[in-house]
């Protein structure tokens, strides 16, 4: 687990409350061009511009690769994981029953 880019994202544990994220869509919208969500929130009766990019997530969660590493992962290993984590049946299937 310690060799995966992404252990920071999956065990880190924030509180997030569903009215901000639900605050956070409402005005978000999607620059192509750029590659950015912009939204507009309220902080303290005051409006603040939020810009999430690929880069910012990249630090946040303290990604170890770059922009350019690949974001699949070999599907021999990934059924390889499935079985060590107990998962049995057909690994063909979109489906797993865990024993």
């Amino acid at each position: 687990m310690r060799r995966l880019p992404i252990l920071k994202a999956l065990t880190d544990q924030h509180l997030v409350y569903r009215s901000h994220v639900k605050r956070f869509w409402k005005h978000a919208t999607y620059d192509e061009a750029s590659k950015v969500i912009n939204s507009i929130v309220k902080q303290y009766d005051e409006k603040k511009p939020i810009i999430v990019s690929e880069a910012l997530v990249r630090e946040l969660l303290d990604f170890s690769d770059d922009a350019n590493s690949p974001t699949k992962f070999p599907e021999r290993m990934v059924k390889g994981c499935m079985l060590r984590m107990g998962y049995d049946g057909a690994l063909n299937s979109a489906n797993y029953l865990k024993r």
